[in-house]
C-alpha cells in the first residue's frame, strides 16, 4: 500500500514537471503561474522520489523482506483455516463417525487406497434437521485430518448479476486446490442447489451449473473433499446429489437416549455439577431434541446457577432451563385475571388427567405460571424410547391435545382461544395420519405434497372426521373423571405448578372414582 502511495504521488510530479518544461520553453503563457524559486523545489523533490523509488524497487533485501511478509501472512491465514476440532469433541454420533473413517484414512494415506484403485469420495452431503452437529462434524473431519477448513454459505453464492455466483464458486475451488489437502463445508447447500426448471434461466441456475462443474473435475490432483449440508435433502437438484458428485448422503437426526446422555457429559465437562443432577435422568426428559438445545439447556442451567449466586449447577438449575427451552421465558408479575386463572388451570388439568388415563406420555410437570405467550402448559416426555407409533397412539396424541378444550366446555361451557397451539399440532398430526401414514378410509396410501390438491376435499373431509372424533373421546374422558380433573386443578389455582408424583397422589385418592378407559 505504501508503494502504491510514492508511485501516485511520483506521477503527480512527473505531471507538474511536464508543465514546467511546457511553461519554460513557452514564453507567451506562463501555465502554472510559478516563480523560479518553486519551480527549482519541484524538479528536487521530482527527482528525489525518482531516485528513491529506483532504490527501492533494485533493492532485493527491500523484495525478500516483502515476500517474507506475504509468506507469514499466508501461513497465519492456513493457521486459522485448521480448526483444532476432532471426534473427541462430537458425542453421540458414533455411527456418522464410523462412516467418515475412511474419509479420513483416505486423506492421511492415499497410497493404501490407490493401489486397490478406489478414489476418494468427491463429495459428502450432510441432511437431516437443524441442530444436529453437521457444521461440527465437518470441522471435526477437518481438525482429524489436519486439512485447511473453507465455510461458506449457500446464500454467499446468491446474486442478482449474471456471474457472480459462479465466479465466487470458481474462487473457492481454486483457493482449495492450492492449499490441498482441504475440507469445503458449504452449509444450507439448497440456497444454490435447489431444483432447475425448464424455463429459468437465472443466475442461482449459472452459479449451480458451475458448482456442477467444479465438483466433476477439481479432484484429479488435489485431495478436496466437499461436504454439503441442508435441512431439505427434497428439494436439492438430482444432478448435485448423484454419485460422482455427493456419493455419501448420510443422515443426522435427532440424538437417542444414549447420544443424549453422551453430549451432556460433553457440555457440562467444565462445569460445576451438583450430586444431584443424574445425566441419564436428564437425557430421558429431552427426548426429541437436537444437540444444539442440550448443549442449550446446560449454558441456560449455569446462567441460572450464576444469577443464584450457587456455587455449583444442580438438578432445579437444569429442570428450570428445560422449561426456558420448551415454555419460554418466565413471566415476571404477570397480569392475568382470577377467571381466566382458572380457566387455564381446568385446561392444563384436562391435558394432565387424560393423558395420564390414556398412558400417552409421561408428564413430568404442570404448570400455570405464564411462560412466552402460554398462559400454562404441561411438560411431559416418553415411557420408553420409541420409534414406530400405533394407530392407537396417534390417536391418543391427538385426544390429549385436545383434552384442554373439551375440559374448558365441560366445565364452563364455553371455548377460549387457549387452544390455539393445540388445534394446530392436532391438525397437524391428522394429517400426517392421511396423508404420510396411511391410516385414513383414504386407504393404505401416501400423498405426495405436489399432488395434495387434486385429493384437498378428501383430505380434509378425513382431518376433520379425525378431530372431531377425537374430541368426542376427550369429553368423554373428561367427564368421566370429572373428580379428578378438578382437584387438579384446584391444586394448580392454590399452587400454580404440581409435579408428576403430586399428580399421582390425586389420582390415587380419586383411583374408586375412576373408571377405566379402554
Amino acid at each position: 500500500m505504501k508503494y502504491k502511495l510514492i508511485k501516485l504521488i511520483l506521477m503527480i510530479f512527473i505531471i507538474f514537471s511536464s508543465f514546467l518544461i511546457y511553461d519554460v520553453y513557452t514564453k507567451d503563457t506562463n501555465i502554472l503561474n510559478t516563480s523560479m524559486v518553486d519551480n527549482i523545489l519541484i524538479w528536487l523533490i521530482t527527482l528525489s522520489l525518482l531516485v528513491y523509488y529506483i532504490r527501492k524497487k533494485h533493492n532485493p533485501e527491500l523484495v525478500a523482506s516483502s515476500i517474507t511478509t506475504n509468506k507469514k501472512s499466508e501461513e497465519e491465514l492456513r493457521k486459522k483455516n485448521k480448526p483444532n476440532v476432532s471426534f473427541n469433541d462430537v458425542a453421540g454420533l458414533d455411527e456418522v463417525k464410523e462412516e467418515m473413517q475412511e474419509i479420513i484414512d483416505f486423506i492421511n494415506n492415499p497410497t493404501r487406497f490407490q493401489k486397490m484403485g478406489a478414489k476418494i469420495p468427491s463429495g459428502i452431503l450432510f441432511h437431516g434437521p437443524p441442530g444436529t452437529g453437521k457444521t461440527l462434524l465437518a470441522k471435526a473431519l477437518a481438525g482429524e485430518t489436519n486439512s485447511n477448513f473453507l465455510y461458506s454459505s449457500g446464500s454467499e453464492f446468491v446474486e442478482k448479476y449474471v456471474g457472480v455466483g459462479a465466479k465466487r464458486i470458481r474462487a473457492l475451488f481454486e483457493k482449495a486446490k492450492k492449499d490441498s489437502p482441504t475440507i469445503i463445508f458449504i452449509d444450507e447447500i439448497d440456497a444454490i442447489g435447489c431444483k432447475r426448471n425448464l424455463d429459468s434461466n437465472n443466475e442461482k441456475d449459472q452459479t449451480l451449473n458451475q458448482l456442477l462443474v467444479e465438483l466433476d473435475g477439481f479432484n484429479k490432483d488435489s485431495i478436496v473433499v466437499v461436504v454439503g449440508a441442508t435441512n431439505r435433502l427434497d428439494l436439492l437438484d438430482e444432478a448435485l446429489t448423484r454419485p460422482g458428485r455427493f456419493d455419501r448422503h448420510i443422515y443426522i437426526g435427532n440424538p437417542n437416549i444414549k447420544a443424549r446422555e453422551d453430549i451432556f457429559k460433553v457440555h457440562v465437562k467444565n462445569k460445576p455439577i451438583d450430586i444431584s443432577v443424574n445425566l441419564e435422568e436428564l437425557s430421558r426428559k429431552t427426548h426429541g431434541f437436537s444437540g444444539a438445545q442440550l448443549a442449550n439447556i446446560a449454558n441456560e442451567a449455569a446462567i441460572l446457577a450464576v444469577r443464584k449466586n450457587k456455587r455449583k449447577i444442580d438438578i432445579n438449575d437444569f429442570n428450570s432451563a428445560i422449561e426456558r427451552v420448551v415454555a419460554g421465558l418466565e413471566v415476571k408479575n404477570p397480569t392475568v385475571l382470577n377467571k381466566e386463572k382458572e380457566i387455564v388451570a381446568h385446561h392444563e388439568a384436562g391435558h394432565a388427567i387424560v393423558g395420564k388415563l390414556l398412558k400417552s406420555d409421561m408428564i413430568q410437570k404442570i404448570s400455570i405460571i405464564p411462560r412466552g405467550q402460554a398462559l400454562g402448559y404441561v411438560l411431559k416426555f416418553p415411557d420408553d424410547e420409541r420409534y414406530l407409533l400405533t394407530e392407537k397412539e396417534l390417536y391418543n396424541k391427538i385426544i390429549v391435545l385436545l383434552a384442554g378444550r373439551a375440559a374448558e366446555k365441560v366445565i364452563f361451557n364455553e371455548i377460549t382461544t387457549g387452544a390455539e397451539n393445540d388445534l394446530k399440532k392436532a391438525t397437524e398430526l391428522a394429517t400426517n395420519i392421511v396423508c404420510n401414514y396411511g391410516m385414513s378410509s383414504l386407504g393404505n396410501m401416501a400423498i405426495n405434497e405436489n399432488y395434495i390438491r387434486y385429493y384437498i376435499t378428501s383430505i380434509n373431509n378425513e382431518v376433520s372426521n379425525i378431530i372431531e372424533s377425537c374430541y368426542t373421546k376427550a369429553l368423554n374422558v373428561i367427564e368421566e373423571n370429572i373428580d379428578f380433573l378438578k382437584d387438579v386443578a384446584r391444586y394448580l389455582i392454590d399452587n400454580e405448578t404440581m409435579s408428576i408424583n403430586e399428580l399421582n397422589e390425586i389420582f390415587e385418592k380419586n383411583h374408586q372414582l375412576t373408571k377405566t378407559v379402554n
